[in-house]
């Protein structure tokens, strides 16, 4: 069993830190301070918060997604054929992205991801895992002017991303996690985002990783472990369903465990981790699971991130089955 993060890390502490990077965008947009300025900011906070993720004891993190202004734009601003957008509202949440707008053929121009990747490796005790958005995520909340169906786009952008699969793999990724959380919401789609994520991942020789959040994977479970990934990211607190439904299986992966809740600020007892993995346990060999949050934490004060995941961490120890 190891205890891990799904991707993004609150940027911005509460006060009374100042917020460096907040203020550090603001003045590079009033053209007060360069890019490579805000870049240097950028990995200044990155490597802060890899040493929050390392010192609450998880055993892999990420880079935080310091640097993405959200899950859409960071990969997509950088791709041929994709311009972005007007500002639309993330699923049911109450944060906001920039809708990426498809105009012509998509294409990978150069590695999007790496340095970054590299950069957090660097700079981490602990293995980092690299996370990209994947292609269904990304044609669904995209507005298509080029392909006129969302299988085509899905599909190109899963033909193109697989370079950078392959660039962060070759690159030491031990892990690479594809993010796709829409699908939960879209489960009709279920074919299109199998297809998608396979040509996407095709011939990749490190672990990988799928995650959804924000809603039940039961009825398209099945179809998810088909897929060409180690790992299976579900999330126990909105996809209620979900407890039964991994019950109701083979489960032959390893299972991503969204048991604490990453958007509420309320902070679970030692206790209810405790039984939510050894219930979890009954159905996925304890060595199979990823203790997480059920998503990203952007949505918490970046102290009470903090607290969860220590506390996360700790209850893991506590449900950690004694070797014999």
């Amino acid at each position: 069993m190891q205890t891990t993060v799904v991707g993004n890390y609150p940027k911005i502490p509460n006060r009374p830190r100042p917020a460096r990077l907040r203020q550090a965008i603001n003045r590079r947009d009033r053209g007060e301070i360069t890019s490579e300025e805000l870049a240097r900011i950028e990995d200044e906070v990155t490597v802060e918060v890899i040493g929050e993720q390392v010192e609450a004891g998880l055993d892999i993190i990420t880079d935080g997604q310091v640097r993405w202004d959200d899950d859409q734009t960071y990969v997509t601003r950088r791709l041929g054929g994709v311009e972005i957008g007007s500002l639309e509202r993330y699923l049911d949440t109450n944060t906001y992205y920039r809708r990426p707008e498809v105009t012509g053929p998509v294409s990978w121009r150069e590695p999007i991801l790496v340095r970054d990747y590299r950069f957090a490796a660097e700079n981490s005790a602990k293995p980092v895992k690299a996370i990209i958005t994947g292609p269904y995520t990304l044609a669904a909340l995209s507005l298509d002017n080029h392909y006129g169906s969302r299988e085509k786009l899905a599909l190109a952008l899963a033909e193109e991303l697989r370079n950078e699969v392959q660039a962060l793999a070759e690159a030491g990724a031990p892990i690479i996690q594809v993010n796709d959380p829409v699908i939960v919401f879209n489960k009709d789609d279920i074919e299109i985002f199998s297809r998608a994520l396979t040509r996407m991942l095709n011939g990749v020789q490190v672990e990988t990783a799928v995650y959804t959040w924000f809603g039940s994977a039961a009825q398209i479970l099945p179809a998810l472990l088909d897929l060409p990934v180690a790992t299976i990211g579900l999330d126990f607190v909105s996809g209620r369903d979900n407890w039964e439904a991994v019950k109701s299986v083979r489960f032959d992966k390893k299972l991503g465990a969204g048991i604490v809740d990453g958007r509420n600020t309320r902070i679970e007892s030692l206790e209810q981790i405790e039984e939510s993995i050894r219930r979890l346990s009954e159905s996925v060999p304890p060595a199979d699971i990823y203790v997480n949050p059920s998503c990203g934490l952007e949505y918490l004060p970046r102290e009470t991130a903090f607290e969860k995941l220590k506390r996360m961490v700790e209850g893991a120890r506590r449900a950690q089955p004694v070797a014999a």
